[in-house]
């Protein structure tokens, strides 16, 4: 028992002296100005320094020859490991880039470290012991081992990183792995991002965005790294990787970093510029590139439960916040006329995308983004409603103070009827977000307003959609403003004609459009061509009653007698010259932009006038001399061709000789 005593001081003097040395060496190996061989001398001189403590002459108190023995298979286990992970320490070159054969024995010898270290945990060694001193040497080599693994880890990532472009792009398939080009234009887009959600879930298309090859590298790598209980450090190199990945992949969609207050101090030109380019941008990022994203996370951390669902949300949530963040500072500007297409397709493409979205977010890491998304969703929802009706307020509000000259088309009339046609192309969506805010309204309509009376003149149930109610409103506050502008113009029959010519064009654009045709209905076409044929008639008596009633014989008969006064009937016919003129001076600087309406009130003009004077001048030849008739029935009805033209002229009298 003495001799055991005795020897136990000597030994542990040359463990400290071992463990001593071994310091050193490892301060030196630090050391950045060594040289290849220096490192390569140094390397072996710790290897052998590992196991001088092999061969002991005498047992320590306590111990077996089969503890020593085991003791002994351990140790060498772990000089062997250090030597491999050691020797690439100095050598610094990129395991990787050598072959898979280095890579291939680098894994199993960390590996192998991993089984060790788990062995000696087993054992529940007391602590400073020499299996205690040997965990904590073992765990030394891991630490080495893994931070050497997560550059490899990064530099295989990065290296290999594939270009994305989205003009020209190969797409994998998640049925079969064969490869289809698809050419990526602002047209040919659509062929891939607009598809239906249904027939995505069965082939979706991805981009390889990591060269293939490396993929199972990479996986062995994130495995061996997670069982060694370095998840972590693995999980935040891919994260950080793949965020610098993404932000490369916005700049090259040309997707600015834009804050709240940017975007809506923006000038209503780039700004549109802005959503067009985002609501591109939505599509490919979030069908493409984020699914093509999900997909590398899952070929590289798919064995490890839900770490590829944090890695990709924690990747990825940054950049899809940001451009939510975008359609946020849209919803909540301002609520022009203009905006609202631009809302609508914003609200189109966000709700269109919101299943992809939460398959892609499904776990509890993407819960943020999922209520991020429908968060906004309804706020562009709220600003296309706001915007919608305050588009009613503006027609309502526009108001003028001159009379529109030549009294046609007025711009609001235009600018109204285009807005509905072009508000058509979203009535599903409109129906949608009125529905929402307003209840459903069943309107009962009188037979003569109904297109299709009944025999017993009942009244009939009939269901408007919201937004034809809407329009029915649109179009009427259109038309009382349009009757406060029609009473700016001194010349009753100039408002007449003006408001025939708007209503006319509010008829002819709703029955010429299927879509706007379908919403309002037949029967408020009808309605509108009845009225301006109305304001048709009107400007006709307003203007031409007067001027044809000179053309009458009340008024002719010379006093006490029935014969008629040749004075009289010559003053007569010169003040229907003079009238004439003075319509045809005003009138031809009137316009009609309908060819087919500016006819028509042609034909009918002349017909009444060329008769009325044929008529007049047949009936009176007798008394009235060639000389005092300054135009035949022929000019007068070729000078009504050159009517609503919308530039003056004057006739300069040529008197027939």
């Amino acid at each position: 028992m003495g001799d055991c005593e005795a020897t136990l001081p000597v030994m542990e003097d040359e463990e400290k002296l071992i463990v001593a040395a071994l310091q050193i060496v490892k301060a030196l190996e630090k050391k950045r100005n060594l040289t290849h061989d220096a490192r390569k001398i140094l390397a072996d001189l710790g290897s052998q320094l590992s196991s001088l403590s092999e061969n002991k002459p005498e047992k320590l108190f306590g111990e077996t020859d089969d503890t020593i023995e085991k003791f002994s298979e351990l140790e060498e286990q772990l000089n062997i490991v250090q030597n491999k992970v050691m020797s690439w320490e100095v050598d610094q070159s990129v395991i990787w880039d050598c072959g898979p054969e280095y890579a291939d024995d680098y894994l199993r010898s960390v590996d192998e470290a991993r089984k060790l270290i788990e062995r000696l945990e087993s054992l529940n060694v007391d602590k400073d012991s020499k299996e205690d001193k040997l965990l904590c040497r073992a765990h030394e080599v891991m630490q080495i081992a893994m931070n050497r693994l997560e550059e490899e880890f990064r530099h295989l990532l990065v290296h290999n990183k594939q270009p994305f472009e989205p003009e020209h792009m190969s797409f994998r398939s998640s049925e079969d792995d064969e490869g289809s080009i698809v050419s990526f234009g602002d047209d040919s887009i659509e062929d891939v991002v607009q598809r239906d959600s249904m027939s995505r879930r069965s082939e979706e298309y991805v981009v390889e965005l990591v060269h293939p090859d490396v993929i199972p590298d990479l996986r062995c790598i994130a495995n061996l790294m997670f069982n060694s209980n370095y998840g972590r450090e693995c999980s935040q190199t891919f994260i950080s990787v793949r965020k610098d990945a993404l932000d490369d992949f916005l700049f090259i969609l040309e997707v600015e970093k834009l804050s709240i207050e940017d975007v809506m101090k923006m000038e209503w030109n780039s700004l549109n510029s802005k959503i067009r380019r985002w609501i591109r941008c939505m599509k490919i990022f979030v069908r493409v590139y984020l699914a093509s994203e999900k997909w590398l996370s899952d070929q590289i951390f798919g064995d490890l439960d839900s770490v590829s669902s944090v890695c990709f949300a924690e990747s990825s949530k940054a950049s899809i916040l940001h451009l939510l963040k975008f359609a946020e500072a849209v919803a909540i500007g301002s609520h022009q006329p203009e905006k609202l297409i631009r809302i609508l397709d914003m609200y189109e493409v966000l709700s269109d995308l919101i299943p992809d979205i939460d398959a892609l977010y499904s776990d509890d890491a993407g819960l943020c983004v999922r209520t991020e998304c429908q968060d906004i969703l309804g706020s562009l929802a709220d600003c296309a409603r706001t915007t919608f009706l305050e588009f009613e307020n503006a027609v309502a509000s526009s108001i003028s103070t001159n009379p529109f000259p030549g009294g046609g088309i007025h711009p609001l009339t235009r600018y109204v009827m285009n807005y509905m046609k072009t508000l058509t192309d979203y009535s599903k969506i409109l129906n949608k977000l009125l529905k929402d805010n307003e209840q459903e309204d069943l309107v009962a309509i009188s037979p003569e307003m109904t297109p299709d009376r009944e025999e017993d003149n009942s009244n009939r149930i009939c269901y408007i959609s919201p937004l034809a109610q809407h329009f029915r409103s649109f179009t009427s506050i259109l038309e009382c403003n349009l009757d406060d502008k029609s009473k700016l113009y001194k010349d009753e029959s100039l408002g007449h004609l003006f408001l025939m010519n708007n209503i006319h064009y509010m008829a002819e654009k709703v029955k010429n459009y299927h879509d706007l045709r379908t919403i309002l209905g037949d029967d408020w076409i009808r309605k509108h061509n009845w009225r301006f044929q109305q304001h048709a008639m009107n400007y006709e008596r307003a203007t031409w009653s007067s001027i044809l009633s000179l053309l009458r014989d009340e008024g002719l008969q010379n006093p006490g007698s029935n014969s008629i006064s040749k004075t009289l009937l010559k003053e007569r016919l010169q003040s229907f010259y003079l009238a004439f003129d003075e319509a045809y001076k005003s009138q031809t600087g009137w316009s009609i932009a309908d060819c087919q309406l500016r006819e028509d009130l042609r034909i009918s003009i002349s017909l009444k006038v060329i008769q009325a004077y044929r008529t007049f001048i047949g009936r009176h030849t007798n008394h009235i001399s060639d000389k005092y008739i300054k135009y035949s029935a022929d000019d007068l009805e070729n000078f009504l061709l050159d009517l609503f033209e919308g530039s003056p002229r004057s006739l300069h009298g040529s008197h027939r000789k």
